[in-house]
């Protein structure tokens, strides 16, 4: 029950997307133009996008990594929406492996886990894709999996390295957690609140960009 004197606050940690919006090495480049436009008397503006499904902030379904995994119009709306606990690690931080989880104080039992992290800082500044950005090493992956997170999230384009992308993925998606990726965190405060995941409904995809709120005190 929300209590009207209790101020709530909207944060919106979804990055814009726009064509300099980086995107990761061999997706497509965001094109978003109009068609139509006011000014040379149209009736109305009218605008085209395309984009990689896994552009922005945006979710990874099952399929993105196992041939026989659900598709993201299949992901079940109650992982997407609920409590969800910011849990910040140092600047320092390169990549996060168990020893980092474990100094970051994951609780016992925790259903979706966002992860803020120096990556946060690059969406101010960076309009190249940053190849050294911290992810989630398997270990701690395993470690996710066993506390029975249903959700995580990181704060760059990938939960998992650059250049081992594959095994983080396999480990969190085959036990069913949902990949929430592209976070802007930067403003956001360590803590827990309630996040309001959407991504859109694409018929048969392994992933889709995602309109992403967390909602605090």
């Amino acid at each position: 029950i929300l209590h009207p004197e209790v101020p709530l606050k909207i944060y919106d940690v979804s990055l814009t997307i726009t064509p300099s919006l980086p995107v990761w090495p061999g997706d497509p480049q965001v094109d978003l133009h109009r068609v139509s436009k006011m000014e040379d008397g149209a009736v109305c503006n009218i605008s085209h996008l395309t984009l990689g499904v896994h552009t922005g902030t945006h979710v990874d379904a099952p399929y993105h990594f196992l041939p026989n995994g659900g598709r993201v119009d299949a992901l079940p709306l109650e992982a997407l929406i609920g409590p969800a606990l910011v849990l910040e690690v140092p600047e320092t931080c390169t990549a996060i492996g168990a020893a980092e989880l474990r100094a970051a104080g994951l609780p016992g039992r925790v259903d979706r886990v966002l992860f803020k992290s120096r990556n946060s800082n690059l969406w101010s500044s960076e309009k190249e894709f940053y190849r050294e950005f911290v992810a989630i090493l398997p270990d701690a992956a395993e470690m996710l999996v066993a506390a029975g997170v249903r959700l995580v999230g990181m704060d760059y384009l990938s939960v998992a390295p650059f250049n081992n992308a594959v095994r983080t993925h396999e480990i969190l998606l085959s036990a069913g957690v949902v990949l929430l990726e592209g976070l802007n965190l930067a403003e956001v405060p360590a803590g827990l609140y309630t996040l309001y995941c959407l991504p859109l409904k694409l018929g048969g995809a392994d992933g889709a960009p995602a309109r992403t709120v967390l909602i605090g005190a």
